[in-house]
């Protein structure tokens, strides 16, 4: 093995060790916020509405994304992004307000995103193309390793309310601090037209070659949101325990643990779409049974597990399909619009599951989203467009 190789491999898992830390505190923070303002009498819609926060900052800050990365490379991008996110944490217990912690929201939403955002076009920059579906698994394993951590981590709130934010804080301090040990680096292709006006031109681009590659991101994002800040809600109002809330919701996590990486491998030999349908069919099939078992606590665990092995590599897998589609020159953009859909996705689970706790009182929460990914399943079985496209 040379050196270089010994490099990458460092810096590889350096990249993943700061991501797991990243899912522990959304893992944590979403089910945690959910339970506080569920326990103060905050409505389910307004608690939906706060927990979007997160995804409106991911959002507003996307477009300005692609040229500070290309400008200045992935490690600044890292540095400032694991700056907003840990000093966010360690302000949520000076002051509990619902607006308050929206706008600190919306900054771990922007650190987060320039966070996942540099990583993921690092390591799909230099991951060989054998070895992609591997590599972006051991990614999205890593991140769900630590949000399956993150809601074991709720009970905390029993002894000091603010003591799972200042944990979440500290430990991400120690995770960012690895990013000193790498060297810097820039994106393989720079673009002349590195303008808000060239960006735009690329995103077009990029969802006219690849579109379909960002339906499993925004499905996992909706799933993500939709499960953690308000199936707690529901689940509390059928009168489960916290305790068990975050046991269910670290078995879907685990399944999606469990199958990350021979999923990722599965890809790379029989080809990206037929996982991918796999995937979001299993989880549609999966969650109608959680509907149908969500009487027995213990059959609901299994059913969220099961669930999690379907649907719960859905992101890497998209992340690796839209590599697959785009030409490198638009990797960087490419990746971006990954972590945009998963936004949207996730900006779309709270709202709608907040205006359905609301107004759907005597139906399963688990209804909605099983028929949800039963739609992007169908969309999905459309060809993505094959066209060229220009150096823009």
């Amino acid at each position: 093995m040379n050196q270089f190789t010994k490099i990458e491999k460092r810096r590889f898992w350096i990249l993943v060790t700061i991501v797991s830390i990243s899912g522990f505190s959304q893992g944590m923070l979403l089910p945690l916020i959910s339970i506080i303002f569920e326990q103060d009498g905050v409505s389910s819609t307004l608690n939906g509405l706060n927990a979007t926060g997160l995804y409106i900052g991911t959002i507003l800050i996307s477009p300005f994304m692609e040229q500070p990365l290309r400008r200045f490379g992935y490690k600044p991008i890292i540095i400032v992004g694991g700056i907003l996110v840990f000093i966010s944490l360690l302000l949520f217990p000076l002051w509990k307000s619902v607006a308050f912690w929206f706008v600190l929201r919306l900054i771990i939403g922007i650190g987060d995103h320039a966070l996942h955002f540099s990583t993921q076009t690092w390591i799909t920059s230099f991951s060989p193309q054998e070895r992609l579906g591997r590599n972006i698994a051991l990614y999205g394993l890593s991140f769900g390793i630590g949000f399956a951590v993150g809601p074991l981590f709720l009970p905390l709130v029993s002894i000091y309310e603010g003591l799972p934010f200042i944990v979440s804080g500290i430990l991400c301090i120690f995770a960012w601090s690895l990013i000193f040990l790498v060297k810097n680096d820039f994106p393989g292709y720079m673009h002349s037209t590195s303008t808000m006006r060239g960006t735009w031109a690329r995103f077009g681009a990029t969802i006219g070659f690849a579109w379909v590659a960002f339906i499993p991101p925004f499905s996992y994002g909706f799933l993500e949101s939709s499960l953690h800040a308000i199936f707690p809600v529901y689940a509390l109002r059928n009168e489960v325990d916290v305790s068990m809330v975050s046991i269910i919701l670290v078995a879907f996590s685990t399944g999606g643990i469990i199958s990350q990486l021979p999923l990722g491998a599965l890809s790379d030999r029989i080809g990206r779409k037929k996982v991918i349908l796999l995937a979001l069919f299993g989880g549609a099939f999966s969650f109608s049974g959680a509907a149908l078992l969500e009487g027995n606590i213990w059959t609901l665990i299994g059913a969220f597990l099961i669930a999690g092995l379907f649907i719960g590599s859905s992101f890497s897998l998209g992340i690796a399909y839209m590599v697959d589609l785009t030409p490198k020159e638009l990797l960087p953009t490419g990746n971006l619009l990954c972590g945009i859909f998963f936004s949207v996705g996730s900006l779309t689970g709270p709202l709608m599951g907040g205006f359905f706790l609301e107004y759907f009182e005597g139906f399963s929460f688990l209804w909605l989203v099983s028929l949800f990914l039963l739609t992007l399943s169908l969309i999905s079985l459309l060809k993505p467009k094959k066209e060229h496209v220009q150096s823009i």
